[in-house]
């Protein structure tokens, strides 16, 4: 292991930033720079809100633990790109794409991927018309936007006007979406790995931002519950939708179900989470991987491929 490390160099662990998911980021990039150090890589915390970008140039490469706009979205791997530093997770183009729900969807619905059905919104968007595509209830979200913020669950025709309102100010873009209330999940991916998937059973209405990171009583289960052939081929969907997006390295894929258990996709993470409520992290060890251990995985992604 000590070899590897040396091969690593020094690494900057990217994490904080501008986003609506700062405080987010600060709690997943201290756990990856903790579990770094205790494992003797030279990592070194780098927080792009606080310091000028030209000073990556002195890392071998860059872990991004950066959540939301400015470093989910494709623009911080494409300053890495200039820079020729390798960085862990997917390129510019899937960051960008993964990062816009609405886009995904598209590119998704292109690729036979099932996901909730949606109306894009603007201001001149009936409600009545949003309503008849979808039913009730349903939730409003901004497109370009993690961590359920801004995110609204719609029960009458009339409360759609102040989730748009709301969605808005976080995105000009925004989507309404079906309705799905069979169970909320998520399958982790690790290299060409889809990991064990994760059941999530928040004691409030749905999976928001509370539930996600501030509440305990948040339930996880896994193993999921789902029988061993509908896991293991949500797997193998969950692997193909992250590659259709052209996601590499590492990330998320959630999906819902339905009361007849049928499945949809509903978004993709480039950069997800890596908190003690992270839901990666959990589905590493139930495969064997603690954290560290992931964390170094999740590393040896940047260095050259052997061969």
């Amino acid at each position: 292991m000590q070899a590897t490390q040396t091969q690593f160099g020094k690494v900057a662990v990217l994490f904080g930033g501008r986003s609506g998911e700062r405080e987010v980021s600060l709690k997943s990039g201290s756990a990856v720079l903790a579990a770094l150090l205790r494992q003797g890589v030279d990592a070194h915390a780098f927080d792009p809100a606080d310091r000028d970008l030209s000073e990556l140039a002195q890392f071998d490469r860059a872990v991004i633990a950066l959540h939301g706009r400015y470093g989910e979205d494709g623009t911080i791997q494409g300053v890495l790109e200039l820079m020729g530093i390798p960085y862990t997770g997917s390129g510019v183009m899937a960051s960008a794409i993964g990062m816009d729900k609405w886009r995904t969807k598209l590119l998704w619905t292109a690729a036979g991927v099932v996901t909730p059905n949606f109306v894009l919104m603007d201001d001149q968007t009936s409600a009545e018309d949003v309503v008849a595509a979808l039913g009730l209830p349903l939730f409003v979200k901004p497109a370009n936007e993690g961590s359920s913020i801004g995110v609204s669950k719609v029960k009458t025709q009339a409360a759609l006007a102040a989730a748009y309102a709301l969605a808005k100010q976080s995105d000009p873009l925004v989507i309404a979406e079906q309705f799905v209330g069979g169970g909320e999940y998520t399958v982790g991916i690790l290299g060409e790995t889809a990991l064990p998937v994760v059941r999530i059973v928040p004691k409030n209405e749905y999976y928001d931002y509370e539930a996600k990171y501030l509440r305990d009583d948040t339930e996880y289960r896994c193993p999921s519950g789902l029988s061993a052939a509908q896991e293991k081929q949500i797997q193998a969907e969950a692997l193909q939708a992250f590659k259709v997006v052209g996601c590499h390295g590492w990330g998320r894929v959630d999906f819902l179900m339905d009361e007849a258990g049928k499945h949809y996709f509903l978004e993709v993470n480039t950069s997800p989470g890596m908190t003690d409520h992270s839901l990666v992290p959990m589905a590493a060890k139930a495969a064997g991987l603690d954290f560290d251990a992931l964390v170094i995985r999740i590393l040896q992604q940047t260095l050259p491929v052997q061969g």
